[in-house]
């Protein structure tokens, strides 16, 4: 995969931002229960359902669903305990997670947003796929739908978890690429030390899809305020009426915590 931007191979992280990970995400975590909370709007109502990255659970985004349910969201999580990756043949697995995604909107009669972060993403935007009529809109953070090899730091802690190598088929990779049917809002980090910032970026411009710049690391992104502003902008939008998100302020220089949200939309 070449970089648009410096025509260079995109690679994984450096081990100088991959060792910095651990401190950055505790200074935006410290960050996020220090401070408090701008004023936002109160939500419809609508259910969001997040899911949480490789090796998480539900747990490590309790800040993100403790903030949408405080704005007035009907937050729940994916339910399945920790993501240990897709196991066996992955299109049973995700009519699997469809079906059990049919359960957790069962009861509510608007559709629902999907939040994913990292590969929680991907299943995320699979989903929406599947079940379009469920969803207004799916947001992702720090996920690399758009690779087309091994360009992330965890390989070696999926196939701990699943049993299974990192494979990067042509046919799958490229229906990753491929965005849902509707509103998609992809959140990213050039300070990322577990993905390549570049593999969290559409590769084509599509209508209602957009790619949105914060700053700080990749395991903090479920408590960044910067992460958790956009977030709360993009829910905050009527059903039917998205419109692409307005950067506030700019972007500090990779690898610096960030608490200011910034966008970029092809």
């Amino acid at each position: 995969m070449i970089d648009e931007r410096s025509a260079a191979p995109v690679k994984r992280p450096g081990l100088l931002l991959l060792g910095s990970e651990p401190w950055r995400a505790a200074r935006e975590y410290l960050a996020h229960r220090v401070a408090g909370h701008v004023e936002e709007a109160r939500g419809d109502g609508h259910p969001v359902i997040l899911f949480p990255g490789l090796g998480t659970n539900d747990q490590a985004l309790a800040p993100l669903r403790d903030r949408c349910r405080a704005l007035g969201y009907n937050a729940l999580g994916w339910g399945r305990g920790y993501n240990t990756g897709p196991h066996g043949d992955f299109e049973l697995w995700l009519s699997d997670l469809a079906a059990h995604l049919d359960t957790l909107l069962a009861p509510f009669a608007q559709t629902a947003t999907l939040i994913g972060w990292s590969l929680g993403g991907l299943y995320a935007r699979e989903l929406a796929k599947l079940k379009p009529h469920l969803v207004r809109q799916v947001i992702t953070f720090g996920t690399p739908f758009n690779a087309q090899a091994d360009h992330t730091n965890v390989g070696w802690v999926f196939r701990l978890l699943s049993g299974t190598e990192l494979q990067f088929d042509p046919a799958l990779s490229a229906r990753l690429r491929t965005p849902p049917p509707l509103p998609t809002t992809s959140i990213y980090s050039r300070a990322d030390g577990i993905v390549a910032w570049q593999t969290c970026l559409h590769a084509e411009a599509a209508p209602e899809v957009e790619d949105v710049e914060i700053g700080g690391s990749h395991t903090g992104m479920g408590w960044n305020r910067a992460v958790l502003a956009v977030v709360a902008d993009r829910l905050a939008q009527p059903a039917g009426r998205w419109r692409p998100y307005v950067r506030k302020r700019p972007v500090p220089p990779a690898g610096q915590a960030s608490f200011s949200p910034n966008w970029r939309q092809r």
